[in-house]
């Protein structure tokens, strides 16, 4: 179970990675515009917004990959994980009241099966 929860962990790391290259790089494309339903005029007055929530978004990410793998002190790796993935799913929460909806899935889905396989592998 451990292994599971490493991986997931991974996924969810590799997902906002990708969110911050939708938001950052690819936000005013035809693909980005696609995924957002944005119509250009929107997506050219959101797209300082969209940078920043990519950012935000690669600092999640940041924080995930630099738990799995530079933290060597395993208490501090499980603190960690659970640290970032808390905010994740928080933050899938509050995106799914205020943006839209499929966040909680999307995000927060797999966030919450990461999060709860981290829980599971650390039980003492």
């Amino acid at each position: 179970m451990k292994l599971a929860a490493l991986v997931m962990t991974g996924l969810v790391a590799i997902e906002h990675v990708l969110i911050l290259i939708l938001e950052m790089f690819l936000w005013q494309t035809e693909f980005g515009m696609k995924a957002f339903k944005l119509t250009p005029e929107t997506a050219a007055i959101t797209a300082t917004l969209a940078k920043n929530q990519g950012l935000y978004n690669g600092f999640l990410a940041a924080g995930l990959f630099w738990a799995l793998f530079f933290i060597r002190d395993q208490d501090q790796k499980y603190r960690t994980i659970l640290f970032f993935l808390i905010c994740i799913v928080i933050a899938a929460i509050f995106g799914s009241a205020t943006a839209k909806f499929s966040i909680l899935f999307t995000q927060g889905g797999p966030a919450l099966i990461a999060l709860v396989l981290t829980i599971l592998s650390n039980k003492k």
